[in-house]
């Protein structure tokens, strides 16, 4: 079984939509790799580009608000007078809508991934299960490395 994040940053990687980069980012939203990939036909591109666009939309009021709390941090760390509280609350809140955010970005995921033919499903599943495992195995090496302190 695939892990639901995954699939997100595959489908992210499908797109090439990140949601951290906004509503300024423009250009092809269709990452060229996973385009190859899947060999998506161009209505395919035309439908999964249009739910991101759609997506796009309505999520920036999101990015709006998270780009708030993210300059407020910012002036409360270099304001001189650090209050943990009010950081507290700046990242509670900047928490909570990038939480939204994911669900939002995951939903269109779940579109675009509902776009595939099977096929197309299989071999993204197997790609996304190989770079799982890549990632575990590195995530080991990691944790197992000397330090270097």
């Amino acid at each position: 079984r695939i892990a639901p994040i995954s699939l997100v940053l595959a489908m992210a990687l499908l797109t090439g939509v990140a949601t951290a980069q906004g509503p300024h980012r423009g250009g092809d939203f269709l990452g060229p790799m996973m385009r190859d990939m899947l060999d998506l036909t161009d209505t395919q591109q035309a439908q999964i580009k249009q739910i991101y666009q759609n997506g796009k939309t309505s999520m920036q009021s999101l990015w709006s608000q998270e780009r708030e709390s993210h300059e407020a941090m910012l002036k409360l760390i270099t304001s001189g007078a650090f209050d943990a509280a009010k950081a507290q609350a700046i990242a509670s809140q900047e928490s909570q809508v990038h939480a939204q955010l994911e669900v939002a970005h995951a939903q269109m995921a779940a579109q675009a991934y509902q776009v595939l033919t099977p096929e197309q499903k299989t071999k993204l599943n197997e790609f996304l299960a190989k770079r799982e495992q890549r990632m575990q195995e590195h995530m080991q090496n990691r944790s197992q490395a000397p330090s270097s302190e």
